[in-house]
């Protein structure tokens, strides 16, 4: 079977689909989205739910997600502090009025978590005053625990205040990773059961429902960013758009909490090396070193998998690379070396292929020529342990031609060395070796591309999943978890 990292949600047909996300990128950026309040109908009861997917941790700052503001002294938040616990805190004349820090972390950079905060201060008892929930599940274990005083005030729901979504109402301190499903409920503070459910055949997999005919208030909104050209259309009736700050059409994508496409990971032991933008799509590295990046939040076992990479930055030729890994030749290490396996394509105008098992490397030159900005395509079959390879629409045959390969019929295979190929293999290996100073970026289009990823054709596969560049052969699907639920 395939292999998809713990904590990953929705790896099944969920019945309710969640089309689009959007892509937050905040390092040194102000991707966000905000909007006046108006008077609210509760200031005292209200629910928030999102969904949430890191691509970062530690970024030795807070992650803002929800966010009310006036000023510093007057606000209501929700954010992964510097240590990737969760925090959320009211802030009334400079005091906190409520506070609470979850004791788990949130690590996973491959899982869509579902956070839902249930606020009512006009209950008697202090515990059902402030209720968190993650995937479904009420979370009872804080390092800290302020319960608001009964009938407080939040600092929320007046025309004094701002909802800010994705950064700090100072500026600054903003998350960077997917966001889908964002729904605040004004007056009403509402069970899990309103937000999704468990799956009747997978019972620890909380996926979404339809939120359509909640009851949303004088502030609610709810924000499934479908709307390209209008990211911050509010679909919940009420007519609360945001105003979409730094972030462009390109920054929509279509990895949700209901398929789940695959990324690299940016908490494996070699990831601190490289540096990973646009959803852990882009992949950069500078510098004289050679090291490599592996680990993919998908990763594979069986089944004909598909997908597209280009090199942006070639620097030197050989020294920019990418390919696979076989994982567990390099799992716990920082860097690619010693006993590696996998595959490289290597960008220089040969487009040199490197074969390499327990780290002796073949290198073979002289039947494929690259460019930077040429699409490499990749098919992989796991069933067969075959790996081919293309380039802009056409297969290389590795056995005879430039082209002439074809992954349908079994032909034109780059390498079938099962310890190159090993299970579980990581995809969307990037390599960077370099004796001198230089230079490396690769993007890679796991079927839900990166900003700069330009599609000009649109390639889908069989099951209708993924936008590709080129034609996806039959047989082969892209790397999400609905095509692994089915395949994998």
């Amino acid at each position: 079977m395939s292999l998809l990292i713990p904590g990953t949600n929705s790896i099944k047909d969920t019945g309710y689909e969640v089309a689009n996300s959007v892509v937050f990128e905040n390092d040194g950026n102000s991707d966000s989205f905000s909007r006046d309040m108006v008077t609210a109908t509760s200031r005292r009861t209200f629910t928030v739910s999102m969904w949430l997917k890191k691509t970062k941790n530690g970024t030795g700052s807070e992650q803002y997600l929800f966010h009310s503001w006036q000023d510093s002294n007057n606000r209501f938040i929700s954010s992964f502090d510097s240590t990737n616990i969760l925090h959320i805190r009211n802030r009334t004349g400079g005091s906190n009025t409520l506070k609470f820090n979850t004791n788990q972390k949130f690590l996973d950079t491959s899982a869509w978590y579902n956070i839902i905060i249930a606020i009512d201060t006009t209950q008697s008892t202090e515990s059902n005053r402030f209720k968190l929930y993650v995937n479904g599940t009420q979370v009872t274990s804080f390092s800290t625990s302020d319960y608001p005083s009964q009938n407080a005030d939040m600092s929320l729901g007046t025309s004094d205040f701002d909802n800010i979504l994705g950064i700090y109402g100072g500026g600054g301190n903003g998350f960077s990773g997917y966001m889908c499903e964002m729904v605040y409920i004004d007056g009403l503070q509402l069970a899990p059961t309103s937000f999704g459910e468990f799956d009747s055949d997978s019972p620890n997999i909380w996926k979404p429902i339809d939120v359509s005919d909640l009851t949303f208030g004088n502030n609610g909104f709810h924000l499934d960013f479908e709307n390209s050209s209008s990211l911050g259309a509010d679909v919940s009736g009420e007519g609360h758009n945001f105003t979409v700050n730094n972030l462009t059409s390109t920054d929509q994508s279509t990895d949700t909490c209901t398929n789940n496409f695959c990324t690299l990971m940016s908490n494996t032991p070699s990831a601190a090396n490289f540096t990973l933008s646009q959803g852990n799509l882009i992949v950069s590295k500078s510098g004289a070193t050679t090291i490599g990046l592996y680990g993919s939040s998908i990763m594979l076992t069986n089944g004909k998998w598909y997908y597209e990479s280009k090199m942006t930055d070639v620097g030197g030729g050989d020294r920019s690379r990418m390919g696979v890994a076989a994982y567990e030749s390099v799992t716990g290490t920082s860097s690619i070396q010693g006993s590696y396996s996998g595959f490289e394509f290597t960008g220089t105008t040969s487009g040199r292929f490197s074969i390499t098992v327990a780290g002796s490397t073949t290198e073979i030159d002289g039947f494929n020529t690259y460019a930077q900005g040429d699409i490499i395509m990749w098919a992989i079959d796991m069933d067969n342990t075959k790996l081919y390879i293309g380039k802009n629409g056409d297969w290389f045959n590795y056995s005879s031609a430039n082209t002439g390969g074809d992954p349908t019929s079994g032909s034109g295979w780059v390498t079938n060395n099962a310890t190159a190929l090993a299970a579980p293999l990581t995809v969307g290996y990037v390599g960077h070796a370099a004796g001198v100073s230089d230079s490396t970026e690769v993007q890679i289009n796991f079927g839900a591309p990166p900003t700069g990823f330009t599609i000009s054709s649109g390639n889908s596969d069989g099951n209708g999943y993924g936008n590709f560049e080129y034609a996806v052969p039959s047989g082969y699907y892209s790397i999400n978890s609905k095509n692994l639920a089915e395949y994998g």
